[in-house]
């Protein structure tokens, strides 16, 4: 195991990041059971609190075999479970990975939650494990997520057609953005602009 793939905690102000477990399930349930934004994931909907398990136990076979590392967040000030997020492609001989299959319970969206999280999973991408190269991708159809990539700052780069197939059959659409190393400073720096304004001084 290299320290790519080596569980770690990521400490900020509103959100601690710490490596997925099974223990988690019950709190990732109570936010994520019958939400919409499984519509736009590749795992399928989520009705269930065993669904959930599930899918932690699939996250957890993947990380177990070196492409994946998981992270819960904790919504510091409640102590409650706020989402899911992960390194997921993870690529050292490139110094590449992906930031992805992240969730937020709706009452932690439009909250600084999002930008913390992306904002710790960053800067310990480029400055601790030495990335060149950090990508993100979502569904065509979630205007919602692009929107927010794009507003960190990442760089479009284009569209895989009929990319995945979904658990419903139907064929996904993939936008693609990425962030280099030559980039990270003004995209912190712009992350750090938003944290503030998100009254987190």
């Amino acid at each position: 195991m290299t320290d790519w793939v080596k569980p770690i905690t990521l400490m900020g102000r509103h959100v601690r990041l710490e490596p997925m477990s099974e223990s988690h399930v019950k709190g990732l349930a109570e936010i994520g059971v019958g939400q919409n934004f499984w519509d736009f994931m590749l795992y399928g909907r989520m009705d269930s609190e065993d669904d959930m398990r599930g899918w932690v136990r699939d996250i957890l076979s993947r990380a177990g075999k070196g492409t994946d590392l998981p992270f819960v967040a904790i919504h510091l000030a409640s102590g409650k479970v706020a989402g899911a997020t992960r390194y997921l492609n993870i690529m050292p001989k490139d110094r590449g990975l992906e930031i992805g299959g992240t969730f937020y319970g709706t009452e932690y969206q439009r909250t600084p939650v999002n930008t913390e999280c992306k904002y710790l999973l960053l800067t310990h991408a480029f400055e601790k494990l030495g990335c060149i190269r950090v990508q993100l991708k979502t569904d065509l159809r979630n205007l919602r997520s692009q929107n927010a990539i794009e507003r960190i700052g990442a760089k479009r780069e284009g569209i895989l057609r009929n990319h995945m197939i979904l658990p419903d059959g139907r064929y996904r659409d993939s936008v693609f953005f990425s962030i280099v190393d030559s980039e990270w400073p003004e995209v912190k720096k712009r992350l750090e602009e938003m944290m503030v304004r998100s009254s987190y001084s």
